[in-house]
């Protein structure tokens, strides 16, 4: 195991080396430039993304597919996501990871834009779309979507399922004064993931809608509080994050930076790992929203970096940095992973913490389990038709019941790995279409009354 191990953290080094930073990073910054830096337009989308649109093509509302984004992208990467980028990057990591949710607002924007512009109507009456359609339709590279939706599929065992039901696994286990067999936590979480899942995307939306405002908002709070409780500590905190993104293996407040390298790989790829930017997953159910032309729903969908990054990972990473810095029971040196890191650092705070932490992870783990199936389900009928669905379902239920008793720092290494083999054909999509990208963004900042009264085509498949 120990050798097998080894091979897939050689895998992930290589493909988490600079040319995969580079790449993802460098995208982020060349989509900035080339919408006209479309951040600017974060808060339009916030207001566009509770307007409904129900006269136009799809199949739940764009504040349903904002929410289902959301869950997907609002998971274990905020909170242990976080840990570990600090465990293996050094606080610095945080800046890194910060800034890859800023300029990536605009990778989320371009690739859903490309989503909703190039999707299709299947034979069954539902939207679909994606980086896939994107390279099929619009630049005949259907080779290359094909392996997107490959890399896509198996991903959503890893990043959308098993690390986040060995996440909750976990953190019952070591918040509980008494043990819950892991197994049984895998039982009950496959069958309230079946229950929901088996109607599609229509309940999978309807409960996402539901449950994520409530648990952001109950993360966010509890953050804010966190806060407060640590005040004194915060500029040494913010200090000690941007001191050690920048300056190898220096020291700050107690706290050892691991060298730039290490942190920006680090910073990013759990950056990545969290607002899933570049990846391509989020447009999956973009394709699905009811909206009249694709820059409408792709401001919608940028919003999901912002919430997910710029505010919750911030959060965290701040409380994380700041309690370490408050607390000096925190042992750097008797934590083995970022799961322990965090649960080390929320520990220390009376009441408050350990809930928020149990509660957060919980609600967060669940709800990108639920997003995940329905971007696994889309690019499985990609690959193989609709008859593949429900085999679909069926095994991304056990691998959730399987899940809690998987190692998790080999789920999270494998999840590394397939992040970026997803991202790398949805980055090739999204800059050889940074053409139509610009064009489309243009025209609509431009004739923004104009192009709300007018639907956009829908092809059928």
């Amino acid at each position: 195991m120990d050798a097998i191990s080894g091979i897939i953290t050689a895998i992930d080094d290589f493909i988490w080396g600079i040319p995969m930073i580079v790449l993802l990073f460098g995208t982020h910054l060349f989509m900035t430039v080339r919408t006209g830096v479309i951040q600017r337009k974060t808060f339009t989308g916030v207001r566009l993304s509770v307007i409904r649109d129900p006269d136009s093509p799809g199949d739940v509302s764009q504040f349903q597919a904002l929410t289902t984004a959301l869950a997907s992208t609002i998971g274990t990467g905020n909170i242990i996501g976080v840990g570990t980028a600090i465990f293996l990057g050094g606080p610095g990591a945080v800046l890194w990871c910060w800034l890859t949710g800023v300029f990536g607002i605009a990778t989320k924007y371009s690739e859903s834009l490309i989503a909703v512009k190039y999707r299709v109507q299947t034979p069954d009456g539902r939207m679909q779309g994606g980086a896939m359609y994107a390279l099929e339709r619009g630049l005949n590279l259907k080779w290359l979507g094909v392996l997107f939706a490959v890399f896509a599929v198996i991903a959503s065992f890893g990043i959308g399922c098993g690390t986040q039901i060995n996440a909750i696994a976990e953190v019952i286990e070591n918040n509980l004064t008494f043990e819950i067999p892991r197994i049984a936590i895998g039982l009950v979480g496959g069958a309230l993931t079946a229950v929901v899942i088996i109607g599609g995307i229509k309940s999978i939306a309807s409960v996402c809608e539901k449950l994520v405002p409530l648990m952001a908002v109950f993360y966010v709070a509890g953050c804010i509080a966190i806060l407060c409780i640590n005040a004194d500590f915060l500029g040494q905190a913010l200090a000690a994050i941007v001191k050690l993104a920048f300056t190898p293996g220096a020291v700050a407040g107690g706290l050892v930076g691991q060298g730039i390298m290490m942190a920006a790989r680090f910073g990013v790829a759990r950056g990545l790992f969290s607002n899933e930017s570049g990846m391509g997953s989020a447009p999956l159910v973009a394709s699905a929203a009811q909206t009249r032309n694709p820059v409408r729903q792709a401001l919608v969908s940028a919003t999901g970096t912002f919430w997910d990054t710029v505010v919750v990972c911030a959060m965290t990473g701040l409380v994380l940095v700041s309690t370490i810095m408050k607390n000096p029971a925190v042992n750097m040196d008797s934590i083995a992973n970022g799961g322990q890191l965090t649960t080390a650092a929320f520990s220390q705070i009376p009441v408050l913490g350990p809930v928020i932490l149990v509660v957060g992870i919980i609600t967060f783990a669940w709800s990108t389990i639920l997003g995940w199936s329905y971007y696994g389900e889309r690019c499985a009928q990609y690959l193989w038709g609709r008859k593949s669905i429900l085999p679909y379902k069926i095994i991304f239920v056990l691998v959730t019941v399987v899940g809690p008793v998987l190692a998790l720092d080999l789920v999270w290494t494998i999840a590394d790995i397939l992040n970026a083999l997803m991202a790398i054909p949805n980055l090739v999509a999204v800059l050889l279409l940074s053409g139509v990208i610009a064009k489309e963004t243009k025209y609509y900042l431009s004739h923004l009354d104009e192009i709300d009264k007018t639907k956009i085509p829908v092809v059928d498949r």
